[in-house]
C-alpha cells in the first residue's frame, strides 16, 4: 500500500530571480505577506497536542487510580504504556492508516499513546510521594479511602501530575509535526512545504516552539491555581 503525501498548506513562494524568495534566505516581507497562511496550521497543531493530552490524561488519570490501589498493576501498565512509547512516531501513523484512515483521529490515537507513559508515572509518583503522616492524619479524622484520595492524596499529587502533562503537552508538540503525514495537518505541512526556504522553516518551527511555550506557560498556571493552599501564610 502506498500512502500519498498531502499537499503542502502554505503556498509556495516566487521563484523569480534576484530576489530574497530565490535565494533561499530569511525574508521578513515575505514573512509579512504570508503570515496568514500559518493560521489554520498552528490552530489545527494546537487542536491536536490539546486532544492528545486531555485523552492521554483521562486514561492515565484512570489507570494510576486503578494500579495505586492494586499496586501489582503498576509493572504491566509502565511495561505497555512504555512499549508504546517507544514506537516510532511516523511508523505509528502508517500502521493506523489502514484501520482509522486519514486524518485527526489517526493522529490523535498515537499522539495519546505516547502521553500515556509520561502521565502516568507522574501521577504515581505524585501519589507515592504523598506523607504517610497526612494519610494518617486524614483517617484519623475519620474519612473514608475515598475521601483521603480527592481531598488529600490528589491536591498534594498536584506538583508532579502537572509536571507530567506540561513534559507531555511539550513533547507532543515535536510529535503533532508528523500527523501531517497522517493527513492530520498542522504546522508539519507547513514545515514540509519547503524544506529549503529559510523563511517558511524559520515561521513554522518558530510557531511550533511558541505553542510549546504556550502549553507550559498554561499548565504552570493551572498548577498555580490548584495549589493556593502551598502559598497561603498562616495567620
Amino acid at each position: 500500500m502506498t500512502f500519498a503525501i498531502p499537499l503542502a498548506q502554505v503556498q509556495l513562494r516566487d521563484r523569480s530571480q534576484g530576489t530574497c524568495e530565490s535565494r533561499n534566505g530569511f525574508c521578513p516581507d515575505w514573512i509579512a505577506d504570508n503570515w496568514d497562511s500559518y493560521v489554520d496550521p498552528a490552530v489545527r497543531h494546537a487542536l491536536l497536542v490539546a486532544l492528545a493530552v486531555l485523552f492521554g490524561f483521562a486514561i492515565a488519570f484512570g489507570l494510576a487510580l486503578l494500579a495505586h490501589r492494586r499496586r501489582a498493576l503498576v509493572a504491566p501498565i509502565t511495561a505497555v504504556t512504555g512499549v508504546l512509547y517507544t514506537i516510532p512516531s511516523l511508523a505509528f501513523f502508517l500502521v493506523l492508516l489502514p484501520v482509522t484512515g486519514r486524518g485527526i483521529t489517526t493522529a490523535v490515537i498515537a499522539l495519546t499513546a505516547f502521553t500515556l507513559l509520561i502521565i502516568f508515572r507522574n501521577i504515581m509518583l505524585g501519589l507515592d510521594n504523598v506523607p504517610e503522616e497526612a494519610r494518617d492524619a486524614a483517617a484519623g479524622m475519620g474519612m473514608t479511602d475515598r475521601q483521603v484520595l480527592w481531598k488529600v492524596e490528589l491536591p498534594l499529587a498536584v506538583p508532579e501530575i502537572v509536571a507530567g502533562l506540561r513534559v507531555a503537552a511539550t513533547t507532543s508538540v515535536g510529535l503533532a509535526a508528523l500527523a501531517f503525514f497522517a493527513g492530520a495537518g498542522g504546522l508539519g505541512g507547513a514545515i514540509y512545504a519547503d524544506l529549503t526556504f529559510k523563511s517558511n522553516i524559520v515561521v513554522a518551527g518558530g510557531l511550533c516552539l511558541l505553542l510549546a511555550a504556550l502549553f507550559d506557560a498554561l499548565f504552570v498556571g493551572i498548577e498555580r491555581l490548584l495549589t493556593r493552599w502551598r502559598r497561603a501564610v498562616p495567620a
